[in-house]
């Protein structure tokens, strides 16, 4: 699909209706008054499609003249055990981040969140994580495992609220998951970040709201919805009116909608990893098996996502505005 075509079919969606299609006919470039961001999940492979995804965020960012603020990172940020043994001076580091995503093409921050693989493939590998970008000090940005940021022209005008959570509970990840012994959040842990949550969404918020987790709530994805988030986060998104959920975990990338809640669900899990079938037939916006990358745009009412395949083609966009309403290209 041609990026700056008009857009030839959208459907509307709200918390008291389904979708509704309508017709818009303006054309959705980058808006040179938005906040811009990239966003991949799935990525830490050093494989030959995340390097291909990297690139297509290279030429996107030069073709379209943008400098991101940031890029968002979705989990799964390392994939395998590293034979050297994983730390905070592994060769990883260079050859899994710092080479794939330059400096003189990603200068901006990247926030990043834990994946499954990051407990899993490298003893104590989500520690070592969150040790590194205390101790280095680099683009590689994660704070604690759960946190809290607000993005805006300046720090007196917040136009969104970014929450980053740690998804992998015991249900998820671990072993009620995986029915042997597996690290992820400890129970504490996930009593903790359940009652942050519910502070930061019962605080003062900047119009727009954006959650990233690694794991789907919903997902027509092979891993299907995660029903142990539903339960624990779902509630809490509808009631606050979480605007969207940014997440990976599937190798796909996917856009839902679901009839009665507030939020909308994006999946970016496309960005290196093999790809993997959709394999749950519900009807949502849009759904492709590819590798590929994740444009957001923040502005001050809105917040604009475009799915990109690792070839840099557009692949579908929705806009997602402050009372709920969603507006979605075909």
């Amino acid at each position: 699909m041609d990026r700056r075509r008009a857009l030839k079919t959208v459907f509307c969606f709200s918390t008291f209706a389904a979708f509704r299609p309508i017709r818009l006919e303006a054309e959705m470039k980058p808006s040179n008054d938005a906040i811009h961001l990239l966003a991949i999940g799935d990525f830490g492979t050093t494989g030959t499609d995340q390097k291909k995804v990297s690139q297509a965020m290279s030429n996107f960012m030069k073709q379209e003249k943008l400098t991101p603020r940031e890029l968002l990172l979705l989990g799964d940020n390392f994939y395998s055990a590293d034979k050297e043994g994983f730390s905070i001076d592994s060769k990883r580091w260079q050859t899994t981040f710092e080479d794939v995503y330059p400096v003189s093409d990603f200068s901006m921050r990247c926030p990043a969140i834990l994946g499954n693989h990051d407990y899993h493939d490298n003893v104590g590998g989500e520690q070592i994580q969150l040790q590194y970008a205390r101790e280095k000090k680099t683009r590689f940005t994660m704070p604690d495992k759960w946190y809290r940021y607000e993005l805006g022209p300046n720090e007196n005008d917040p136009w969104v609220t970014v929450i980053a959570l740690d998804s992998n509970l015991p249900e998820v990840s671990g072993a009620l998951k995986t029915k042997k012994p597996k690290p992820c959040l400890k129970p504490d842990e996930v009593k903790l970040q359940l009652d942050w949550l519910q502070r930061q969404l019962e605080k003062p918020r900047a119009p727009m709201t954006l959650v990233m987790g690694h794991h789907p709530l919903y997902s027509n994805g092979d891993h299907g919805d995660t029903e142990s988030l539903i339960a624990s986060w779902g509630d809490l998104f509808q009631k606050h009116n979480v605007h969207a959920y940014l997440c990976g975990h599937d190798h796909d990338l996917q856009h839902l909608e679901l009839e009665g809640k507030f939020t909308s669900f994006i999946l970016s899990g496309g960005g290196g990893a093999k790809i993997r079938k959709l394999d749950v037939d519900r009807e949502m916006p849009f759904g492709q098996s590819t590798n590929g990358f994740t444009h957001v745009e923040v502005m001050k009412n809105a917040l604009r996502f475009t799915h990109y395949n690792a070839e840099g083609q557009s692949l579908h966009q929705l806009v997602k505005k402050q009372d709920g309403s969603v507006a979605v290209s075909a």
